[in-house]
């Protein structure tokens, strides 16, 4: 049976750490359960921690995480966007309440004078708010418009207040039936950037990610169901730098000497090795594309565009576009 270490590396994606927990054995991560499927040129990953032993080993609360990756999404093709909102809606409405009359709080997380940190202030920016109309609107809209509300928060070295204390205090007064929480996650695979969403039925850790672990914003601390929202924006710079190393063992395959000494090192070694080199120059260094500005809009759009949907089923796009 393999021996499983728990995850030492930091990454807000569930699949990144059961894959890194996994390594190269030959069966699942004690606790865990990863179902694959595409749909419509999206692949869709989900991963269940089930139990402490699968908790502890990924370092991720126990519940359900959906990975949708549309690795292109980069390429800004107008077709694949259309995709992702279909398979981002479809994937937020399973997780909504059933009736229209349960309110949704929708927390945008981040900086916004940090374009790769404000994807959540962006969606926020975007959403149909509705919970100001519910006494305004004739009452044939009021039976198909859910109360819905959005804040974005800011963070705390912007504010001078932890965010969690801040949510605590809105979701006291205005007392909503579901919480989503919408942030910018870090990766460790170059793929995933601006081209990875996930959900999670579990909460956030703010911060996580790139090191600077913040109050977990769950059930347990806010006191309502809160959903997660995630896309990767940035990737950890050593990251970068191990992969560089495996393509260059694939590259210089004819090299016999090299890629012997490479393929005798094995993956986790190799990895090993740059950390060891490299850890001192490039371990807090985080990386983002260079067209982050115009991606980031584009992901806030899908966003928004699918939590609108999902909030408003009953609502044409007409009505809130």
């Amino acid at each position: 049976m393999a021996q499983f270490q728990p995850i030492r590396i930091p990454t807000d994606m569930a699949i990144e750490a059961r894959d890194i927990v996994r390594g190269d054995a030959h069966e699942e991560v004690p606790g865990v359960r990863v179902d694959r499927k595409t749909d419509h040129g999206v692949e869709i990953t989900r991963v269940e921690i089930f139990s402490d032993e699968g908790a502890r080993l990924m370092g991720k609360a126990q519940g359900h995480y959906i990975t949708l990756d549309v690795p292109r999404f980069r390429e800004r093709n107008v077709g694949m966007r259309q995709d992702l909102i279909h398979a981002v809606t479809e994937e937020l409405t399973s997780l909504m309440p059933e009736s229209l009359e349960q309110s949704v709080l929708v927390v945008g997380l981040g900086n916004w004078n940090a374009t790769p940190d404000a994807l959540g202030p962006r969606v926020v920016e975007r959403l149909l708010v509705t919970r100001h109309l519910q006494n305004v609107v004739p009452d044939e809209m009021k039976q198909k418009m859910r109360p819905v509300a959005a804040v974005a928060p800011g963070v705390l070295g912007v504010t001078g207040i932890e965010t969690l204390d801040m949510i605590r205090g809105i979701v006291a007064e205005s007392k909503p039936d579901l919480m989503i929480a919408v942030d910018a996650l870090a990766a460790r695979n170059l793929d995933r950037l601006l081209g990875s969403v996930q959900i999670a039925d579990t909460g956030i850790h703010p911060g996580s990610g790139v090191g600077n672990r913040r109050q977990n914003v769950s059930e347990e601390t806010v006191g309502v169901p809160v959903v997660a929202i995630g896309v990767c924006t940035v990737v950890q710079a050593m990251s970068i730098a191990e992969e560089a190393v495996h393509l260059l063992a694939r590259q210089l395959s004819d090299d016999v000497k090299f890629y012997k000494i490479l393929e005798e090192l094995g993956e986790t070694n190799q990895k090993g090795l740059v950390q060891e080199v490299l850890s001192e120059r490039l371990g807090e260094l985080m990386v983002t594309p260079k067209e982050i500005d115009v991606l980031i809009n584009d992901m806030a759009d899908v966003l928004a565009e699918s939590l609108n949907r999902a909030l408003q089923p009953h609502l044409d796009r007409s009505e809130w576009a």
